[in-house]
């Protein structure tokens, strides 16, 4: 029996990729979608494709109706939480593409799955070559004791850093030597210079430039002396790399329990 898919954000900039690459897959099916703008509508319909036989649903409460077995979530940063708390109360699987959810919010998403006996994957990025950067990026911070990271986005897209960048933050964060530099709290003028400090449990700063012409990119730079290596990610205008992922991780989720942060461990 195929996997029953439900894609929150149907018609979104990653959505309108997943959905026929859903439909395509013979071990998956697009049991249910969410497009509150095209509420009523095909799904295939509503994307500038061929007919899927779904309509699109205005809510995920609506959606969970029809039964299924993973919800993947690419809807907006201020929902993502409670839609994937409320997938776990109905006893679905998690996939969490959406961007801009906290520490904290992903440790009470961890303990929510856990009661439920489900599994949640979150990535702040979902391609594999972003995947490498953040594996990359590891070994060099067990090695190189400074770095910081600085993503770039567009001028319009709302959340700072980028999930890319706090989920690169945080997992440098874990793994990295004390560094060098004078610590953000001791120095003078204008301390928002040095950008956002990600501090668990080793602080990591974090620069978020937005601005026309990026779409998505992230850098990590470590610094020695007298060199200096930098591991950069960019992301074209496509979805395209969005896709294989988030798929696999829909594939792999269902074999888990808690929060699994990342698609390292996924494509092992």
């Amino acid at each position: 029996m195929p996997l029953r898919l439900v894609v929150a954000g149907a018609t979104g900039w990653v959505g309108r990729a997943l959905l026929p690459a859903i439909a395509a897959a013979p071990d998956l099916g697009l049991a249910a979608a969410v497009a509150r703008s095209h509420a009523g509508e095909d799904a295939g319909l509503a994307i500038g494709a061929s007919p899927l036989g779904v309509t699109l649903a205005a809510t995920l409460d609506e959606a969970l109706a029809t039964p299924s077995d993973v919800v993947i979530d690419y809807t907006k940063p201020q929902v993502v939480k409670g839609h994937t708390l409320a997938a776990l109360a109905a006893g679905r699987h998690v996939v969490i593409g959406t961007s801009g959810l906290s520490a904290e919010d992903y440790e009470e998403i961890d303990a929510a799955a856990k009661a439920a006996g489900r599994g949640v994957v979150a990535a702040g990025n979902f391609s594999i070559t972003a995947t490498l950067l953040r594996k990359f990026a590891l070994e060099a911070a067990r090695l190189v004791p400074d770095v910081e990271i600085i993503d770039y986005a567009s001028a319009g897209k709302p959340d700072t850093p980028s999930g890319t960048g706090r989920e690169l933050a945080e997992a440098l964060s874990a793994v990295r030597l004390p560094g060098t530099s004078k610590p953000v709290d001791e120095l003078s003028g204008l301390r928002e210079t040095r950008g956002a400090t990600v501090a668990r449990p080793t602080p990591i700063q974090v620069h978020s430039v937005r601005m026309p012409s990026f779409v998505l990119s992230c850098e990590a730079i470590f610094g020695a002396p007298d060199e200096r290596l930098v591991i950069r990610h960019d992301a074209g205008s496509s979805a395209t790399p969005y896709v294989a992922g988030t798929l696999l991780a829909a594939r792999k989720v269902v074999e888990r329990v808690g929060l699994t942060r990342g698609m390292e461990t996924l494509v092992q």
